[in-house]
């Protein structure tokens, strides 16, 4: 089997299949020899911030001299990006090596009847033979939708686990009140187990402070009121946490907030107990203590990127994939700062199990933009780009252009942009579609 053929199976198992459980993750985990056994891991979910946290708290790592794995969800361009080495994904060779792995297990265990995984169980365990073949010092799981009946929850004894922001998202799957869903993310929660939180909405913080009571887990709170913004500008956003001063190169406030959760999430981690137990850190692996952790706390947010969350590109060109209530909230936010000063434009498209229509009246009546290019991405769910036009223009919006092809549409805003801001916002794939071709371009 070819790399392209692994690639064309994994994308015909769906996404949103009924899930067989945790029991049946750990079959085929066994199967496998407990590769998950093997690993030193940092746990990480929520709703809104959990991949930024991921990137800060692996960049933290590194720059503390640390090789780091990382396993995170969605890929924008290639499907490879979901497992990665210090920023490297598997190449394709490595990809089909651990896929063919992991597929004899699956036939053995269909052999007797056990059900196919599903697609992001599929790989999961394609990463945990990944790492467990090149051993990284630390490896940082990112939930996929939930927390408590996730995949990457059969990890028992991670090292450090962290929940970012609890926001009303995938309700269908994870309950419909705040508390609801705090509780599922907070079901990665283990016994005796450091847990980094983000306590600004105080419904999901009680939830998850009386969860770490119940295991035993101690609980460090990340608060808004800790976090104080020094400057913002284009190039990024230096702030003080814990009498430190910190810089980050994102457009976005409440990326201040994750990278707070992740330093202190990569702190807990590195100052752990000292020696090679569980929970311990690595033996013969590079530390970082004192000045010099403030120092690889420092450098490792500075240079740390996660694509489209708020991702600066040169000449005012700016990627978000903010899709939900909280994520429109904070993309607004932004917007309205950068808008005293400057004109914006925005590429919008969304899909069709969104509410978009609530999220273009926001947009055109707290930003009011100076133009809106609207288009759509590809799939089952796409909203067509003309009917996103008509419901900016019905709003208010005076000047909307729109086009079917997001290159095309791209072109169009970012003419109309001229020395002001662009934002491409409304879908995490239209984020990554425009990011696919300005990297292309050398832009």
């Amino acid at each position: 089997m070819t790399y392209r053929e692994a690639v064309s199976y994994i994308e015909e198992i769906p996404k949103f299949t009924t899930k067989p459980g945790l029991d049946h993750t750990r079959l085929f985990l066994n199967e496998l020899g407990n590769p998950e056994k093997e690993l030193r891991v940092i746990h990480v979910a929520g709703t809104n911030g959990k991949g930024s946290v991921c990137a800060y708290t692996e960049s933290i790592l590194r720059a503390a001299g640390f090789s780091v794995g990382l396993f995170t969800s969605p890929h924008l361009i290639k499907i490879n990006e979901r497992i990665q080495i210090n920023r490297v994904p598997a190449d394709d060779g490595q990809f089909l090596a651990a896929f063919q792995t992991v597929m004899e297990a699956v036939k053995r265990l269909q052999a007797e009847n056990i059900p196919h995984p599903t697609y992001f169980e599929l790989l999961f365990l394609m990463a945990m033979v990944f790492f467990r073949e090149r051993k990284p010092d630390w490896c940082i799981l990112e939930t996929g939708m939930g927390g408590r009946l996730d995949m990457t929850n059969v990890i028992d004894h991670p090292s450090v686990t962290a929940i970012t922001s609890i926001g009303l998202d995938h309700t269908e799957y994870l309950g419909d009140t705040i508390e609801k869903i705090a509780s599922e993310k907070a079901g990665i929660i283990k016994r005796g187990v450091p847990v980094i939180y983000d306590a600004g909405r105080a419904e999901a913080a009680e939830v998850i402070r009386r969860r770490a009571r119940e295991q035993d887990a101690p609980a460090r709170p990340v608060t808004p009121g800790e976090v104080e913004r020094i400057a913002q500008d284009r190039s990024g956003i230096s702030f003080r946490f814990d009498g430190e001063e910190y810089r980050i190169c994102t457009a976005a406030r409440y990326q201040m907030m994750n990278a707070a959760i992740a330093l202190v999430t990569a702190k807990t981690a590195l100052t752990c107990a000292e020696g090679a137990g569980r929970g311990g850190c690595p033996e013969g692996a590079g530390r970082a203590s004192g000045s010099g952790l403030v120092q690889a706390v420092r450098e490792g947010l500075a240079r740390a990127s996660w694509p489209c969350r708020m991702e600066i590109f040169p000449d005012g060109v700016i990627l978000d994939g903010a899709h939900n209530e909280d994520g429109i909230e904070a993309f607004i936010r932004t917007a309205v700062h950068f808008h005293r000063e400057n004109k914006v434009t925005i590429l919008f498209a969304a899909v069709s199990d969104k509410d978009y229509p609530a999220m273009i009246r926001r947009i055109v009546r707290e930003v009011n933009p100076e133009h809106v290019t609207a288009t759509c991405v590809e799939g089952k769910r796409k909203v067509p780009a003309k009917r996103l036009a008509e419901l900016f223009a019905k709003e208010g919006c005076r000047d909307v252009t729109f086009a079917e092809s997001v290159e095309k549409a791209f072109r169009i805003a970012y003419s109309k942009k001229e020395d002001g801001i662009l934002f491409c916002v409304g879908s995490l794939y239209l984020a990554g579609d425009v990011r696919r071709f300005m990297t292309r371009a050398g832009q």
